[in-house]
């Protein structure tokens, strides 16, 4: 398992949800939810930059079909222009259902529907970090697709 920091991004449409890994890349907790719209970008670089980041994971949504759907397309756009600013580490995974499971969680715990919206989106990013983290740690390589135009290096 490579050693250093990892971010889990869970694009929605109008927050973003963070997450952060240990450096061992063992643990996936729950960052910052950061607004959608200007500076949204420029925030999380500046995130992946203070953790000195070895990846930043952008969840790629589908659905259950594995269907590509306008929200795929958006987060696709979205760890695009991310990988702009933050060259050769951003990579796209599934995301499936994250957002449901991080609901649950959240309910289970005894956390309300409306107090929750403000951490889904975290717990959403940390829950698809944690798939990342395992399928790095079963299979040993880099979880994930390259952006479009990438390759590996």
């Amino acid at each position: 398992m490579r050693h250093g920091v990892r971010l889990g991004i869970d694009v929605g449409t109008v927050r973003i949800g963070v997450a952060r890994s240990d450096p061992h890349g063992i643990l996936a907790s729950p960052l910052e939810t950061v607004a959608r719209g200007a500076g949204d970008l420029a925030r999380i670089a500046e995130l992946a930059r203070e953790s000195a980041a070895i990846d930043v994971y952008v969840g790629r949504p589908a659905a259950l079909s594995g269907r590509v759907t306008a929200s795929t397309e958006d987060a696709i756009a979205f760890a695009a222009a991310l990988g702009e600013l933050l060259p050769g580490i951003v990579r796209l995974v599934d995301e499936r259902l994250t957002t449901v499971t991080a609901h649950d969680r959240l309910r289970a715990s005894g956390k309300d529907g409306r107090r929750a919206r403000a951490v889904v989106d975290q717990a959403a990013a940390a829950i698809m970090l944690e798939h990342a983290l395992d399928s790095e740690r079963q299979t040993g390589a880099r979880p994930g697709t390259d952006l479009p135009g990438e390759h590996d290096g």
